[in-house]
């Protein structure tokens, strides 16, 4: 069990990330009806993934590059770290990047249809897609090495 955690991680960062983009945010803005109370509700949501999605990136970011001077895992260690630095760095680009953009946008009353909002939707689907991504690569690892 020690040397599956990184693929139960993947699996809980997945999931979690799939959860909150693809069920949690659009329910609360079908349950409040109103954009303007739904908004903060979900930009929450989204702060909390791209920490998630940071700290998770980084620990497997670790735990692979501690891997790599195994034989056994040099394959795995090329494949997964794009996929793994791609996460971390949209979901910094998210946070600190896009996040407040939206949020000074919606201050001065603008459109929160804007590039900033499409830009930070690419941002959480780039970051699912690239935990989907680590998790099938550490399940495909786990079970040749077995």
């Amino acid at each position: 069990m020690l040397q599956r955690w990184p693929l139960l991680l993947a699996a809980l960062w997945s999931g979690g990330l799939s959860a909150l983009s693809f069920v949690a945010v659009p329910l609360a803005f079908a349950h409040f009806g109103n954009p303007a109370l739904a908004g903060p509700y979900a930009a929450r949501l989204f702060q909390i993934q791209s920490w998630s999605s940071l700290v998770v990136a980084l620990l497997l970011l670790v735990w692979v590059r501690a891997r790599a001077g195994f034989p056994d895992w040099k394959a795995s260690y090329r494949a997964l770290l794009p996929w793994l630095l791609v996460a971390a760095c949209a979901a910094l680009l998210q946070e600190w990047g896009v996040a407040p953009r939206i949020q000074d946008a919606q201050g001065a009353g603008a459109d929160r249809a804007t590039w900033h909002h499409r830009a930070g939707v690419l941002l959480v689907l780039l970051q699912c897609l690239c935990a989907w991504r680590a998790l099938g690569l550490l399940a495909f690892s786990t079970a040749r090495l077995r």
